[in-house]
């Protein structure tokens, strides 16, 4: 993991905790350039977008394909606070991201090693890195919060 990926982190846990201010749940996500610049931000804005793909990942991926000008973000990287799902493992298959650093493990639906593996898994013809794990204590503290408030 490099300073970038955590620089990265922290700002994805500033968005996560917008996404919560708008009652959305805490899930927050940027793209690194391969020079590790953020280039792209997303939350997780499926309550204001009554969109059910606005999640954070799926917003960061579309402004840096807009950022770059090509649906190829090979040698890239995203850096969210949560485990990706299905959708957004695959949505990072198919932006070709090299590698994904996330947060907080998600035991009911992430797609990144827990639940399932799709972001490595050999069948497929891309693969990404996966590096899980980083600013978890952090992101799983944002995501309980928000849960138990709303119990």
């Amino acid at each position: 993991m490099t300073a970038a990926d955590r620089r990265a982190m922290t700002r994805a846990l500033e968005l996560a905790s917008e996404a919560a201010m708008a009652s959305e749940i805490p899930v927050g996500a940027v793209v690194l350039d391969p020079e590790g610049r953020i280039i792209a931000e997303g939350r997780n804005t499926r309550e204001e977008t009554h969109d059910p793909t606005g999640h954070a990942e799926v917003e960061a991926l579309r402004r840096a394909a807009a950022a770059v000008g090509s649906w190829n973000l090979e040698q890239h990287t995203l850096v969210v606070t949560l485990e990706p799902c299905i959708m957004c493992a695959g949505a990072v298959l198919q932006a070709r991201i090299s590698r994904v650093v996330f947060g907080a493990w998600d035991d009911k639906a992430g797609a990144a090693g827990s639940m399932y593996d799709v972001l490595r898994d050999r069948r497929l013809p891309y693969r990404a890195e996966v590096v899980g794990g980083v600013e978890a204590e952090a992101a799983t503290a944002l995501l309980r919060s928000f849960f138990e408030q709303r119990r």
